[in-house]
Formats: C-alpha cells, structure tokens, sequence
C-alpha cells in the first residue's frame, strides 16, 4: 500500500528540483525527506530519482508515478471539498497569495463583497509577487493565488492545478516628460498620466524605438520582467535595464527623474501620482492574470464563492 504522504513528498521533490528545497517547503528535514523517498521507492520496487549535480531528476518510473500522484491527491483535495460542503453554514479561513496590483484591483473589493455575502468566510492575505504565490499554493502555504503568465508558468494543463482567467491589461509605456518623443507629439502639452483620453489622442508609440534607451523594470523572475523583455524582443531588441524595482512607484519615479523608460501594467498606472512623466499607449504587451487552485479544490465550500466574486470582479475592469 502506497502512503499519500509520500507522494505528497515525491511531487515536492520534483517541483524543487532538491531534497533540501522540498524539506523547506514541507516543514521537514532533509533527513525526513529522504526516507520517505526510500520507502517510496520501496514500496514501488523501482527507483524514482537520480542525482543530477546538486539536485535530483526523476527517473522514467518516477515520472509515471508523479503523474498518478497528482491525480491522487486532486482527488483527495476533492474529496475534502465534498466532505466540507455536506457541511452545513461553511466557515473557516482562506489564505490567498496574490500580488500587489491584483490585491488592489481585484481581491479587496471581492473580500468587501464576501464581508456580505458569505460572512463566515475569513480571507487571509499574503502579498507574493513573481512566481511565488504559485510555489506557496503548490507547497500548500496558500489555497488560492492570483498570479501573472509568464514564460515557463504552469500552463492549463497542468494536473496539478485548477485555473481561473481573471483579467488582461495593457501595458503603457512611461517616459520622460522631455522626452524627444514626448516633445514631438505636443511640444507645449504634457498629459496626465491618468488622462486615457489625452495619451490615446497623441497616439501609439512603437517599442521599437527605445532600443537605445536605458530601461526600468521589475527584478528577473517577476513575470512582469518576462513579459516586458519578450515585447521588446518581438520589437527587435533586448531591453537594458539599467534599473530595477519591483515597485511600480519607484518604477515611475525614476522614469520622472529622467533614469530611463519603462513599461507598466495599466492598473498599476491608475490613481497614481507621476509627476514627472507622460503615457503613451504602445500596441502588444500584456499581463494575463488568472487565479489558481489545487486540482479538485476548486468546489471547496470555501473557495468556490472566493472564486465567483473574484470572477465578477474581473469582468468588470475595464481596460480600454
């Protein structure tokens, strides 16, 4: 009879790539976590992993098993969810990694629904740019995330997870006030950041023709940096980011101070102060947002009126 524990501890393990990470994330000891894989690996007949440099890989076997096991535990998730919802008055707490824009744009407002709506519902959150509210869901850290597409994200396939499109928005290219082109729209006229009309009346600007530029931009391994790096690819160049933040105000602060030029996500632009700056609309990039689950989490009692709201809310951003 094989241990669900362990499979817990074989996906781990093949999601870290490292005995030791997935010790971390599992709250055990390295120790822990190499007897379990051994009495996996028992209780199989055959081995799961080799050693590749400092981490591990899964062998052919291993991979056959990591598939079942994530059907297992979907299935156990599900089963819990069933159990919870034959439950009468659902209450409990919920912990929702999500990113900064998203906890402004979508999660606050859908908690201040759920404060009417589903009132035994008590949403906790945690604030996880990147790629890590993806690897707190999975480690079982959070329950939900609202996380960004980026290049190597899980994709909807994925067995693992269970994903909900959210919303997409633009991004707009912030630049310099006296900025040449900037000053050869309108010499005389500086729009507001958050004037859409006025930067949509001075028209697109191509990625293009910032080749040169210094740009400003998030750390490597926040999907925003992928995403501005692969638009400004398909524009024939590789960005230089002479700065990094991953705070979009630093972000536009530093382009008003002259630093370089940057491209930010629409809702993080709304109801800032950029002095300094002038938008313009820039045709392709965009950040998809999707939230995700643990497959067969997804009509917890708990979490399926999460994800409805959060769904509504979405629908209702408008990114013209």
């Amino acid at each position: 009879m094989i241990d669900t524990r362990r499979l817990r501890t074989l996906r781990a393990v093949a999601d870290h790539g490292t005995v030791t990470g997935a010790a971390a994330a599992l709250h055990l000891t390295p120790s822990a976590v190499s007897q379990q894989l051994v009495a996996l690996e028992h209780e199989v007949g055959h081995r799961l992993f080799t050693r590749d440099g400092r981490g591990v890989r899964l062998t052919a076997v291993g991979r056959i098993m990591l598939g079942h096991a994530n059907e297992v535990l979907a299935q156990l998730e599900r089963a819990e969810a069933e159990v919870a919802a034959y439950a009468t008055g659902a209450a409990g707490e919920v912990t929702v990694a999500c990113f900064a824009t998203a906890i402004s744009a979508v999660l606050s407002p859908a908690i201040a629904d759920l404060r009417v709506k589903a009132p035994g519902l008590e949403v906790r959150v945690r604030d996880a740019e990147g790629d890590h509210g993806l690897a707190l869901l999975l480690d079982g850290e959070a329950d939900l995330t609202i996380a960004v597409e980026y290049r190597g994200a899980p994709d909807a396939a994925d067995r693992r997870l269970s994903r909900l499109p959210l919303y997409a928005e633009p991004f707009d290219l912030v630049l310099p006030q006296d900025h040449p082109l900037v000053l050869a729209d309108h010499p005389h006229d500086h729009p507001r950041p958050d004037d859409d009309a006025r930067a949509t009346a001075l028209g697109d600007v191509p990625l293009a023709a910032l080749g040169d530029e210094p740009w400003i931009g998030p750390y490597p391994g926040n999907p925003v940096h992928d995403v501005i790096t692969f638009a400004c690819e398909q524009a024939g160049f590789t960005p230089r980011f002479a700065h990094s933040s991953d705070d979009f105000r630093a972000v536009v602060a530093l382009v008003g101070a002259g630093a370089g030029v940057a491209l930010v996500p629409r809702l993080a632009l709304r109801d800032m102060v950029l002095p300094g700056v002038a938008v313009r609309r820039t045709p392709g990039p965009e950040r998809r947002v999707f939230a995700a689950v643990r497959r067969g989490a997804d009509v917890h009692p708990l979490l399926r009126p999460l994800l409805d709201t959060l769904r509504t809310v979405a629908g209702s951003l408008v990114h013209d």
